[in-house]
């Protein structure tokens, strides 16, 4: 039996994915093998197979894409079976970062987290990335209250629905920036729309609220940022997240990623007026690897949610392992709503 697994053959665009067979993988005495049943697709993904993602430069090619997954453990390494809990069959989720556009995949058991049985693994993997992120974000940097007003740029997004939903839980008074075709979305996950290709947002913040926002979630970048920042009234948050949003041309992103890079160098110079207002950069690797022991209880509580029924990820696509290519594609036209998921093997 073989294992299908997507790799990028060299650094650049959709085309330069390609699927292989190969032996399934053995886990080594200290990990755990997991057949992978639901992969993500994300906006990293694409940036770190262009070779513009941070987390590129610790990559040669080839490689396997793949930020998160949902599986079930299918054999655990000699030394693990003795000081871990880990069995097979296990339901578990992970954030390798990369590699995890494959059938099987090999992890050190403190990857691991565990899913709650009877969830959907495309649900389930939803939260991995995106719903982690969005709850750090609120919970771990804006430490939001309830009757504080947020925005949310991007809202019909992945990270932004997360958002939405989450904040809503929380008691917040909610704006998204969305297109005009995308603000029933919005309005459905009780956050008030505002189409930013026909109004600019920082006034229509202004009119609908006189003195602006308590919290901005910005995961747009480059210019946005500073025009976010003017949306805060004393003792606002601005957290910013990404890389930016897609452009089809690579110079164009690379450009757009620079840009982003010095904006946020002139925003965190904010941070030292004494206005009250708060400049806050978030990344999700970063942050799991200086709190591995955040990352793990945030994705229990919202698998938790989950269970509850009280959060429910909006899935764009299910497709097959080798339909990647597609995947990325369809992401890159940016007309994506939610999450889109591969579906790596049947349970």
């Amino acid at each position: 039996m073989n294992n299908t697994r997507i790799i990028v053959s060299k650094f650049g665009g959709p085309e330069n994915l390609r699927i292989i067979e190969e032996e399934i993988p053995l886990p080594d005495a200290h990990e755990v093998r997991v057949k992978i049943l639901t992969a993500g697709v994300s906006l990293a993904d694409i940036l770190i197979s262009e070779g513009i993602h941070p987390e590129s430069v610790f990559r040669r090619t080839p490689f396997s894409l793949g930020w998160d997954i949902v599986g079930i453990v299918d054999k655990v390494g000699e030394k693990v079976s003795k000081t871990s809990t880990w069995q097979r069959g296990d339901s578990v989720a992970a954030l390798p970062i990369v590699g995890g556009y494959t059938q099987y995949l090999c992890l050190p058991p403190n990857e691991l987290v565990s899913v709650p049985s009877g969830l959907d693994p495309a649900d389930a993997v939803s939260l991995v990335l995106n719903y982690t992120t969005a709850y750090q974000m609120l919970h771990r940097c804006a430490h939001i209250k309830s009757g504080e007003s947020i925005l949310v740029h991007g809202a019909a997004g992945g990270v932004g629905t997360a958002l939405l939903q989450l904040g809503r839980l929380t008691g917040a008074e909610m704006y998204g920036t969305c297109s005009l075709s995308k603000e029933k979305i919005v309005s459905d996950l009780s956050g008030k729309p505002i189409d930013y290709k026909s109004v600019d947002f920082v006034q229509e913040i202004f009119r609908l609220t006189e003195n602006g926002v308590d919290v901005v979630f910005d995961g747009i970048g480059t210019k946005s940022l500073m025009r976010s920042y003017k949306t805060l009234r004393t003792g606002g948050r601005l957290i910013g997240y990404g890389f930016g949003s897609i452009s089809k041309n690579g110079h164009r992103r690379t450009h757009q990623i620079v840009s982003n890079v010095i904006n946020w160098l002139n925003l965190l110079a904010l941070n030292l007026i004494p206005d009250r207002r708060k400049v806050i950069p978030y990344s999700i690797q970063t942050l799991k690897r200086r709190k591995p022991d955040w990352f793990r209880e945030d994705l229990q509580a919202l698998f938790n949610l989950l269970k509850l029924e009280k959060i429910k990820p909006k899935i764009a696509a299910r497709m097959p392992l080798n339909q990647a290519i597609q995947a990325h594609e369809l992401l890159g036209t940016g007309s994506v709503t939610g999450k889109i998921v591969l579906i790596c093997n049947s349970q």
